[in-house]
């Protein structure tokens, strides 16, 4: 991995792991809204046109810069965006998890140290809305230019001063809202597919993830320490 892309590696070490946990029946509540608004496959055709339930084209373009610097299409797979993660997360900001559903808003909102949680008025699609704005504000002022208007080299060096917190968006939590995106994508691509993301199931193919755990418990103890190799089978394969 050269200098130039996020490691990616260190991406999906955890992601890889953390999508046999999601993937089967990711999602923060599939919202319903998005379900009964989705085209009847499970993800677009890579290189289709997309109509997003709630992102606007400017936030569109945003997660699909982060998306595609994070997982760069390479012999693993293909890019974030062409295995679905930006309409995952479209789907997932529209629905009950990103109008903050299941969170208490009702204040007082305090500075706490991280291991209390989110701790911030914002619902999850507010959240994302102002974190994508003061990006690009910050991208703007350093370089002129929005951040999916970067070369892939500079988008990997404004997500890294992201992460470390190194990048200023005045009022706003940078670290956070990278571990926020950094979650999102991860869940995206490792999800099943049908929530929008992972389209051929390409991250459980790499990984050797073979989908839904009701089709080989049985045959856990027999394959403990050995490959199980077969056509991962996702819920829309069965509905």
């Amino acid at each position: 991995m050269t200098d130039e892309k996020l490691p990616r590696r260190r991406f999906l070490v955890g992601a890889g792991l953390a999508g046999t946990a999601v993937a089967a029946g990711l999602s923060s509540a599939a919202p319903a809204a998005a379900q009964s608004a989705a085209p009847e496959r499970s993800s677009p055709t890579p290189g289709a046109p997309v109509s997003y339930l709630t992102l606007s084209a400017t936030e569109a373009a945003f997660f699909s810069a982060v998306a595609d610097t994070m997982i760069p299409a390479d012999e693993l797979s293909p890019s974030g965006t062409d295995c679905g993660v930006v309409v995952f997360c479209d789907r997932q900001l529209a629905g009950a998890w990103g109008g903050g559903a299941k969170m208490y808003r009702n204040g007082p909102f305090r500075k706490a140290k991280p291991e209390y949680g989110y701790q911030l008025p914002l619902t999850p699609r507010e959240f994302f809305a102002a974190g994508i704005n003061a990006t690009n504000a910050w991208t703007r002022a350093s370089s002129g230019k929005d951040f999916d208007r970067l070369s892939a080299k500079e988008r990997g060096e404004a997500l890294k001063a992201l992460e470390s917190g190194k990048a200023d968006l005045g009022d706003f939590n940078g670290k956070e809202f990278f571990e926020a995106l950094l979650n999102l994508v991860m869940e995206g691509f490792f999800s099943d597919p049908i929530y929008g993301g992972n389209n051929d199931k390409v991250s459980w193919k790499m990984v050797g993830f073979p989908g839904l755990p009701a089709l080989y418990r049985n045959l856990v103890e027999e394959y403990r320490g050995k490959r199980y190799a077969v056509e991962p089978q996702s819920i829309a394969d069965f509905s």
